[in-house]
């Protein structure tokens, strides 16, 4: 699956502390998806660990979260919640 524009609905991001990561939900080509971007992907984006402020890393870094998702979606698009790694920043 290639799509070229993802909307995050940002009312539904949610910092998932006990798995350590960021949840949302957002659309791609009229469908809608579940994600999981994990802290690693923030504090690579970012150089600095998450430590109560992922939801600000999260979106200082949205247009690169954007991109990795959507290379998370090309590879996992059957999954219930498509986790977005590391692998997906080098996409």
């Amino acid at each position: 699956m290639t799509a070229d524009q993802l909307e995050i609905d940002t009312r539904s991001v949610f910092d998932n502390i006990d798995a350590r990561q960021v949840e949302f939900e957002a659309e791609v080509d009229g469908d809608d998806y579940q994600f999981a971007v994990q802290y690693s992907v923030l504090e690579a984006l970012t150089g600095e660990a998450p430590d109560g402020d992922a939801e600000i890393k999260f979106n200082q870094m949205i247009d690169a979260v954007k991109d990795a998702s959507l290379a998370a979606l090309s590879r996992d698009s059957d999954r219930e919640i498509i986790v977005v790694s590391e692998n997906d920043l080098d996409q």
